[in-house]
């Protein structure tokens, strides 16, 4: 698989099928997937490998399968994708890393290569990340990433009304 994007110690390329065992031990991991109200189930995590090639071939991004570079495990994802906010669609950094990886600045360092991947190589003027309101781990990614809370909204998803931030940075911040 050809290398999207590079950092110090990750390295980010599109997800594939054979990804499927690794996503699995992030998106069924109901403390992982808290702010998404439980884990997923099988036929879930196929759903989203499928969606991400889909954006891949709509939009030539995506989320994308994080790499550690000494091991060359997957262990998360990051990327940009096409959110509805509001009333219209916005362009957004999104992340999502096994536990036993939390608290490493992976996280951090993925968002940031997608940020300078957002602005250089899409030309975009403004990205976002758009975070449940209890998610503090994630919005400190944000932080970290140069992102201010802009607005807030409410989505509804899996029955549940969830309050949500979003977070921006320009191209000119």
């Amino acid at each position: 698989m050809d290398i999207v994007l590079e950092t110090d110690r990750l390295y980010l390329r599109e997800m594939n099928q054979g990804d499927t065992e690794a996503l699995c031990r992030i998106l069924k991991d109901p403390e992982v997937m808290y702010a998404y109200e439980g884990a997923f189930t099988d036929e879930e995590v196929q759903e989203w490998i499928d969606r991400q090639i889909a954006r891949y071939q709509k939009w030539g991004f995506g989320l994308w399968a994080v790499i550690l570079k000494e091991t060359d495990e997957l262990i998360g994802q990051c990327g940009l994708t096409m959110q509805p906010w509001q009333d219209r669609e916005v362009l957004e950094i999104g992340y999502l890393f096994c536990r036993q990886y939390w608290h490493r600045g992976y996280a951090t360092e993925a968002a940031r290569g997608c940020k300078k991947y957002a602005f250089e190589e899409l030309g975009a003027d403004e990205v976002c990340s758009i975070i449940r309101d209890t998610n503090t781990a994630s919005q400190n990614v944000a932080v970290r990433n140069g992102m201010v809370k802009k607005d807030c909204w409410t989505k509804h998803y899996r029955g549940v009304d969830m309050p949500h931030d979003r977070y921006v940075v320009t191209r000119t911040d």
